[in-house]
């Protein structure tokens, strides 16, 4: 299976070029829809088209995009940084929520850009941290028609080149970041603190190299964070790091990546403190073949939900359907979870109207990008490592390398 290294150092920041041809695109399809403008709800989708990052809280943000403006609706706290951003033509504020009707202000922005029929990734803003606002046609003044679309989320399914490269650079300092979690791993240590010593030593290290190439996107934390789940937890897809020391013969389940101008990867490991044991070792063959089998099932034009269903069968195969506790990966890039999902019902989830999905959506394309993750959960361990694979037109690219096998995975204890 050819394995491909990241060049050198290429992109740290999105090309102003991006976004221009992110609103062309959203600017055609506000013609095919017939409507005066596109609103946006949601914080990852007003970043991906105008690059103005924001942390979604009680306070909604409405972005609106017409054929020749984009303006948008802040509350005042965020009203300086909106101003830093040259794609915005006008802003738009309310003093904070509830006082202020964000939902009348968005209406009156939208009545000042006299767009009456709208495109809108939401009736109204989200209830985060406890937003119990009206709709935007409950707060508008005059009628105004509301339909539905997924437009930005599903533009985000394709990378292109760009986006790869910032998803390269993540891997790249993930595994730096994952490489200093098993050097500082040793029997007594906690795992909370190792993981804030891995993360702060690669993230120092990031930034240092890039200096000011590094786009700031954390409010106290470091670019890069890196952590492990270990012993009993790790029988949990989704477990804690328990408030106990590592011990000789733990299990632990790693997780790597670096934030990248807003763009993720994923790396993660299954380790061993210590020689695992024969049990230990036979689960954790059983879990690399799977990845092995589902990253050799990858490529363009393959069914999405056929990959779900090779690593099935192997597990079905093996007698360990019932240790397998969920699909194989899903796609990556600015979430740490994006569809499509790598799952045996994607294709049957294709296909009903609802999700207003073609049926070439159910196959894989150039410039998706991929968690490969499949694992085995027994009572007392979990196994999986994850990989980050790109779709590339005529295969696949290794995006996270860091060693996959059983040696390479466990830690010396002297």
């Amino acid at each position: 299976m050819a394995r491909a290294t990241p060049p050198g150092p290429t992109r740290t920041r999105l090309p102003e070029r991006a976004f221009d041809e992110r609103l062309e695109r959203i600017r055609e399809r506000l013609a095919e829809a017939g409507v005066d403008a596109g609103v946006w709800f949601g914080a990852t989708s007003i970043e991906y088209l105008t690059g103005f990052d924001h942390i979604q809280t009680e306070r909604p943000v409405v972005l609106a995009v017409t054929q020749d403006r984009l303006e948008i609706t802040v509350p005042r706290l965020e009203v300086e940084r909106a101003e830093l951003n040259p794609r915005i033509d006008a802003i738009h504020h309310y003093r904070d929520y509830p006082g202020g009707e964000p939902m009348a202000v968005a209406t009156t922005m939208l009545a000042d850009l006299e767009a009456h029929t709208l495109a809108a990734d939401a009736e109204g803003a989200p209830g985060t941290m406890g937003y119990q606002g009206p709709t935007l046609a409950e707060a508008a003044e005059v009628d105004i028609s509301i339909e539905t679309q997924d437009w930005v989320s599903r533009m985000r399914w394709e990378k292109t080149e760009d986006e790869l490269a910032l998803i390269r650079e993540s891997a790249r300092w993930a595994n730096l970041g994952h490489r200093y979690l098993a050097d500082f791993t040793t029997v007594g240590e906690h795992p909370a603190t190792v993981s804030q010593r891995a993360s702060m030593e690669a993230s120092r290290a990031m930034l240092d190299t890039l200096g000011d190439r590094y786009v700031a996107r954390t409010r106290g934390s470091g670019p890069v964070h890196a952590g492990y789940i270990t012993g009993p937890q790790t029988s949990l897809p989704h477990g804690h790091t328990a408030n106990r020391r590592l011990e000789a013969g733990d299990t632990l389940v790693t997780g790597a990546s670096a934030n990248v101008d807003g763009y993720y990867s994923e790396l993660e490991r299954t380790m061993f403190l210590g020689e695992p044991s024969d049990e230990q070792e036979h689960y954790f063959e059983l879990m690399l073949e799977a990845q092995t089998i589902a990253i050799d099932a990858l490529g363009p034009g393959v069914p999405i939900s056929h990959v779900d269903d090779e690593v099935e069968a192997y597990f079905e195969e093996q007698g360990v359907s019932d240790l397998a506790q969920h699909h194989v990966g899903h796609n990556i890039g600015m979430a740490g979870h994006e569809p499509p999902y790598i799952d045996s019902g994607w294709g049957d989830h294709c296909n009903r109207e609802a999700t207003n999905y073609d049926p070439e959506d159910a196959e894989m394309a150039p410039g998706h990008v991929w968690t490969i993750e499949p694992g085995i959960y027994t009572e007392t361990d979990g196994y999986r490592h994850s990989d980050t694979i790109a779709i590339t037109d005529d295969g696949i690219e290794w995006v996270t390398y860091f060693p996959r096998d059983l040696e390479s995975n466990i830690i010396d204890l002297e």
